[in-house]
C-alpha cells in the first residue's frame, strides 16, 4: 500500500478547514489580502511570513486562498505521540531550531526531504523564516531554513520554477479579539534565477545574498520599527502623526495612486522613515522628541487608553455611532455574554497558564472553535426539551451569534470608556500635539 504523504488530500481536513476559516473571519473584524495578484502560478511556492501572533499567523496565511498548504511549527510541540498525529493531520511537519542543539538541527533533513516532495507536487509550503514569533512591528533575523529547503527543492526540480514569496501580516491588535489583519504579499524571489545571476558565489554566499533580500522585502511590507530602546516612543509617535499624515498623504498623492484602504500603512512608512533620517541628521532634536513619545506612551498606557481612540478617521462621527450601536446591541448582548461565561472563564484560566500574551488570541480562537459547537448543542437541547420547536429552533438561531456579540458589546464599552478618558486627559492631547507638529515638519 502506498504510503500516504502529509500533502495528499484528506477529505475531513477539507470538510474542517471549511469552519477553521469561517470562525478565522469571525475572529477578526476586518481581514485585508492585498497583492495577491504577486502571488506566482508558473511554480513552486514557498511562502516566507513575518511571526508575530502564534497559531494566528498560521490561520491568516491559510485562508488567504482555497488551496492546501503545508506548514512547519518547532520540533518540541511533537514529543507527544497524540499531539504529533493532530499535527500531521493538520499538514504541519516538525522543524528544529538551534536553540535544540546542532545534534537535534541535524534531524531536519527528514522534513527538508518533505518539503521538497511537498514542493515537486505543487503544493504551497508556508516557513516562518524568524523561526520565532515576536509581538511588535518590528523583524528578527532570518533562519537559514528556508533557503536550505528552496535550494534544494531546485537542485532536484531544476525544470520547474521555484519562488519564495514574502509577506507581511499587521494586526490592528496582537493580544485583542475581533481586530484586524493587514497582509500584503510582496514581490517573489525567483530561486533558479537568483542562483543563476549570483553563480559566481559559493552556496553559502548566495545564501546569505538571498536572506539579506528577502529580509529586505519582508521589512518593507510591515510597519517596521526597528526593535531597540525606542520602539514604544517610535510607536506612539506614529499612531499620533497618523491621521494627519494619512489625509496628507491622500491629498498629495496623484488621484487613485494610493488605496485608502492602504493609506495608513503608507501613512506610517513616511513617519518611521522620517524619524530613522531624523536621529541621522539631528539626534539632539529627535531625542526630544522620543522623549515625548514615550511621555505619551506612559501617560496613555497607565489609563488604559486605546490607540484606537487616537487613530480614528472620523473620530467624532465614530464616537456617536459608537456609543449609538452600543445601547442598541445591548439588549441582546447581555444575555449573549451570560450564554458565553464558560468560554470567557476558560479564556481566562488558558491566559494565565500561558506566560506569553501573544497567544492569547490563539487561546481564545481554539476554545472559540472546540466549546462553542458543544455549548449551543446544549442550549439547544434544553431549548427542544422545554419549549415548542418553532421557538427552540428560533432560540438555536439567535444563541449562534452570542459569542460575537458578546465581545462586540465588551470592545465597544472599552472604546467608549478610552474615548472619555483622552477628552478628559488634555495634557495627553497637547503632547499629542507637539508630536504631530514636529513630525509633520519633518523632511
Amino acid at each position: 500500500m502506498k504510503k500516504r504523504k502529509i500533502q495528499d488530500r484528506d477529505r475531513l481536513y477539507s470538510f474542517l478547514r471549511h469552519y477553521v476559516d469561517f470562525l478565522l473571519k469571525l475572529s477578526y473584524r476586518k481581514i485585508k489580502y492585498n497583492g495577491l495578484e504577486n502571488v506566482p502560478t508558473d511554480g513552486a511556492v514557498i511562502y516566507a511570513p513575518n511571526h508575530t501572533n502564534a497559531l494566528m499567523d498560521a490561520l491568516v496565511i491559510l485562508a488567504m486562498d482555497k488551496k492546501p498548504k503545508v506548514f512547519v511549527a518547532r520540533a518540541d510541540i511533537f514529543k507527544q505521540p497524540t499531539l504529533a498525529k493532530i499535527f500531521t493531520f493538520l499538514k504541519i511537519m516538525p522543524i528544529m531550531r538551534m536553540r535544540d542543539g546542532i545534534n537535534e538541527v541535524k534531524k531536519n533533513n527528514e522534513t527538508i526531504e518533505k518539503a521538497v516532495d511537498v514542493l515537486k507536487d505543487k503544493v504551497p509550503f508556508c516557513i516562518f523564516p524568524e523561526g520565532q514569533h515576536q509581538a511588535k512591528h518590528s523583524a528578527q533575523p532570518l533562519s537559514k531554513g528556508i533557503f536550505r529547503i528552496a535550494f534544494q527543492a531546485q537542485e532536484l526540480m531544476p525544470d520547474t520554477p521555484l519562488y519564495i514569496v514574502p509577506v507581511g501580516m499587521q494586526y490592528g491588535n496582537f493580544f485583542r479579539f475581533r481586530s484586524t489583519v493587514n497582509v500584503k504579499v510582496g514581490k517573489p524571489i525567483n530561486v533558479g534565477k537568483f542562483i543563476a545571476e549570483n553563480c559566481e558565489l559559493t552556496p553559502q554566499e548566495q545564501m546569505n545574498r538571498m536572506k539579506d533580500l528577502l529580509a529586505e522585502r519582508m521589512k518593507s511590507l510591515i510597519m517596521y520599527i526597528p526593535n531597540d530602546g525606542d520602539y514604544e516612543a517610535t510607536y506612539e509617535i506614529c499612531a499620533a502623526a497618523m491621521r494627519p499624515q494619512r489625509k496628507r498623504l491622500l491629498q498629495n498623492a496623484p488621484a487613485g495612486s494610493i488605496p485608502r484602504r492602504l493609506a495608513h500603512f503608507e501613512a506610517n512608512a513616511i513617519t518611521t522613515a522620517a524619524i530613522a533620517r531624523f536621529k541621522e541628521e539631528k539626534p539632539q532634536q529627535a531625542a526630544e522628541l522620543m522623549e515625548l513619545g514615550r511621555q505619551a506612551y506612559r501617560m496613555r498606557t497607565s489609563q488604559k487608553i486605546s490607540l484606537s481612540s487616537l487613530t480614528s478617521r472620523f473620530p467624532y462621527i465614530v464616537r456617536v455611532l459608537r456609543f449609538i450601536l452600543f445601547w442598541i446591541l445591548l439588549p441582546y448582548c447581555i444575555p449573549a455574554a451570560i450564554l458565553t461565561l464558560p468560554i470567557f472563564l476558560l479564556s481566562s484560566i488558558g491566559f494565565k497558564l500561558l506566560k506569553d500574551h501573544a497567544f492569547r488570541n490563539s487561546v481564545r480562537y481554539l476554545i472559540n472553535l472546540l466549546i462553542w459547537p458543544l455549548l449551543v448543542i446544549i442550549y439547544s437541547a434544553v431549548a427542544f426539551a422545554l419549549l415548542p420547536w418553532e421557538w427552540a429552533l428560533t432560540f438555536t438561531a439567535i444563541v449562534l451569534p452570542a459569542p460575537i456579540a458578546a465581545q462586540e458589546m465588551w470592545r465597544l464599552f472599552r472604546l467608549e470608556l478610552s474615548d472619555i478618558k483622552l477628552l478628559l486627559n488634555g495634557k495627553l492631547r497637547k503632547t499629542y500635539s507637539k508630536i504631530q507638529e514636529i513630525v509633520l515638519n519633518l523632511k
